[in-house]
């Protein structure tokens, strides 16, 4: 699992995805008689950006994060991810703290304006080495970029299945199945952009494990920590309902059964494997 081929694999599906806000953008115009330069105004430059932007926010909101304090408490933790920033070449992201319910940590935004969450369980679950593993593996997600991918191919898909479902339902036959047609209709729309989603989701999982052995120097202390956390929420429910914040986590803990079947993260123990390989 390298750089390149996610970066391949980005550059593809962010192809796709632009092409299918580029279809919906058409498929607005022509349905409502509108000029398409507004539209694709709107949709190409600000809806992505303000998206982003929410996407960003609501991952946050969702956790229930709170701002780390450089404390005593929590001073290690801060010291270890300025370190691994000097080392990853990059600037020292916002560092946050939440009851998320099981052991876990995510990260949001982009290089040199991100986030990473850290829930108070996996703090007093791991051990510093183990920590370390898993800081430097969400570091390796905003030195890779693909926490963008993420939010925006979220956010796109949520875009593309409203308006699937307003051309059907006011564009379609005036029957009483019209709203059904439609609703199952931009379902369809919303799983057709996350299977492109997904392309890079679990990939991007092998390579930030990757990222973080080199940066640490060993591949066992990831290893551990995914041992452990996967132990941890076992019979704990998470607190975090949110299927796009459950999709950036270094642990997935939503078991639903859509979750199993288009999972964002490959299997724990495979990732384990590898790491110890």
């Amino acid at each position: 699992m390298n750089k390149l081929g996610l970066q391949l694999r980005m550059a593809v599906v962010g192809s796709v995805l632009f092409g299918l806000y580029l279809a919906t953008a058409l498929f607005i115009s022509a349905a409502f008689n509108v000029s398409l330069i507004p539209i694709l105004l709107l949709s190409i430059v600000l809806l992505p950006a303000g998206q982003y932007k929410l996407g960003k926010w609501l991952a946050v909101r969702s956790a229930g994060a709170q701002d780390m304090p450089e404390d005593p408490q929590f001073d290690h933790v801060h010291r270890m991810t300025e370190s691994l920033c000097e080392d990853m070449g990059m600037e020292k992201p916002r560092l946050m703290v939440a009851e998320m319910g099981v052991p876990n940590a995510f990260a949001t935004g982009r290089k040199g304006a991100g986030i990473v969450v850290v829930s108070v369980e996996l703090l007093n679950l791991l051990d510093d080495d183990e920590l370390e593993g898993v800081i430097a593996h969400e570091l390796a997600h905003l030195k890779n970029r693909d926490t963008i991918t993420m939010v925006l191919g979220q956010s796109i898909g949520t875009v593309v299945s409203y308006a699937v479902f307003f051309i059907v339902a006011f564009l379609g036959d005036d029957n009483p199945g019209g709203f059904i047609v439609a609703y199952v209709a931009s379902i369809l729309a919303n799983l057709l952009v996350m299977l492109f989603v997904m392309a890079i989701s679990r990939y991007r999982e092998y390579v930030a494990d990757d990222d973080a052995r080199q940066y640490i120097g060993s591949g066992d202390p990831l290893a551990r920590a995914l041992e452990k956390i996967s132990a941890g929420a076992e019979g704990r429910e998470s607190a975090v309902d949110d299927s796009g914040v459950n999709a950036l986590c270094i642990f997935n803990a939503d078991r639903s059964l859509i979750q199993r079947v288009m999972s964002t993260h490959p299997p724990t123990e495979k990732r384990i494997e590898k790491l110890r390989e």
